[in-house]
């Protein structure tokens, strides 16, 4: 478990260094929403009202708003209110256990001491035992002041957050307020039906039926292949393809270049005729440099920007070895001359 918050627990002058772990977690088969047609995930934009742009995160507040204006409220607004600060869990006061109502109760969290010696823990904990009572306090957590209740469970410290009194609906309905006459024997007979039910608690007897259904209909889908492969990321593809394709045309051009240079580099005489034979060369390279970039790009899918990139890189290699060979002709032509 990874802790979510850490303070101490403070009552009178004794101090308590504790981490706070969520103490449940849901077994639910989590879903989401796909287009029918073709498995593909359906998601939500962060869209502003005023200007029609996506916004990323690192961009949106918190507001409040009275209806006819809006106050921003930035982290750092918050972060100046003294509750947020606080990193203290302090004890309000000790109460029977019996008048914390479950409807009352919230979040559950374990604390677990954080300083080297735990003596400070285990003399709270027991002295929560052996009083049969529950410390009621207070803290804060994500920005909100709790109230909770701070109660044993085995041999750790449980804290469960509480409602605030004005979070609890009164149930008033009126069809109660009438006196309806129950006999003795009716309240016999329910009572007799109360006790063929009675039984210990044991959690861990009952599951969750709906859940593990779930999970059936699931498994007998994939077996049947009822199911959408999952793509890889479009943009990824498409990226790989160009690094490979462009690296594949420069070691093409630095290969032509090479040969170029070995072919100058022969008899004077024989000079016109290499030039001119080594244009031709030159230009075949290049055309099957474009058939062989289309082709990639054609073999890429439907990736206008691929394709575009691998023929201007191709483009650029052509004119520079349409360039170099003429270069490379001149001074050719003008030693034979001399020579003749």
């Amino acid at each position: 478990m990874r802790s979510i918050w850490k303070g101490a627990i403070t009552f009178g002058l004794v101090n308590v260094p504790v981490s706070v772990y969520s103490a449940t977690e849901s077994h639910d088969v989590k879903l989401h929403q796909v287009h029918d047609a073709d498995g593909g995930r359906i998601r939500y934009q962060r869209k502003c009202e005023v200007c029609g742009e996506v916004v990323p995160y690192e961009h949106i507040d918190k507001a409040y708003s009275d209806g006819e204006q809006t106050v921003v409220l930035t982290d750092e607004d918050l972060q100046t209110l003294p509750a947020e600060r606080s990193r203290e869990i302090d004890v309000l006061e000790f109460v029977p256990s019996e008048q914390v109502e479950p409807i009352m109760l919230d979040s559950s969290y374990y604390l677990a001491p954080t300083s080297a010696s735990t003596k400070s823990y285990v003399l709270l904990r027991r002295t929560l035992e052996e009083s049969e009572r529950t410390a009621i306090v207070s803290f804060t957590l994500r920005q909100k002041t709790r109230l909770a209740a701070l109660r044993v469970r085995g041999d750790v410290l449980l804290l469960q957050t509480l409602l605030w009194s004005d979070e609890v609906r009164e149930a008033d309905f009126p069809s109660l307020a009438d006196d309806v006459k129950v006999s003795a024997k009716e309240l016999q007979m329910s009572a007799a039906l109360v006790s063929s039910y009675e039984s210990d608690f044991a959690p861990g007897e009952f599951t969750d039926d709906y859940q593990a259904q779930m999970k059936r209909l699931i498994e007998a889908k994939l077996e049947k292949g009822e199911a959408f492969e999952n793509e890889a990321p479009e943009e990824a593809e498409e990226g790989g393809e160009v690094l490979d394709l462009m690296e594949a045309l420069r070691r093409s051009v630095e290969a032509s270049r090479a040969k170029r240079d070995t072919a100058g580099a022969g008899p004077a005489g024989a000079s016109d005729d290499a030039g001119d034979e080594g244009e031709a060369p030159s230009k075949a390279k290049s055309t099957r440099a474009k058939s062989g970039a289309k082709s990639a790009g054609s073999k890429s899918g439907s990736s206008k920007s691929s394709s575009t990139k691998a023929k201007t890189g191709t483009d650029d290699a052509d004119d520079e070895a349409d360039e170099d060979s003429e270069t490379a002709k001149r001074p050719t032509r003008r030693r034979a001359k001399k020579t003749a």
